[in-house]
């Protein structure tokens, strides 16, 4: 299963479902979970004020992904600006 990548398609899954799940539902539809790299979980957003906002919830949103998904090893989130969601 592992060579297939199937257990990284299910973690992204698994992430996805909790970003939604934390995210505040204001900004849920222009913001995406992406992947974490040492702890630092990207998530991508549709313009630089949706990033802004998102910081002023960053440590809850952290505090709350850790719980959900203790296996990612969250400990920060770094926003992206993509038009293309």
């Amino acid at each position: 299963m592992a060579r297939f990548g199937y257990d990284r398609e299910q973690a992204a899954s698994q992430l996805e479902s909790a970003w939604s799940e934390v995210v505040p539902e204001t900004l849920r539809s222009g913001s995406r979970a992406g992947l974490v790299r040492r702890g630092v979980l990207e998530v991508v957003v549709t313009h630089s004020a949706l990033a802004q906002e998102l910081g002023f919830h960053k440590h809850e949103l952290i505090r709350q992904l850790q719980k959900i998904v203790p296996s990612e090893g969250i400990t920060d989130i770094r926003c992206r600006v993509d038009t293309l969601l």
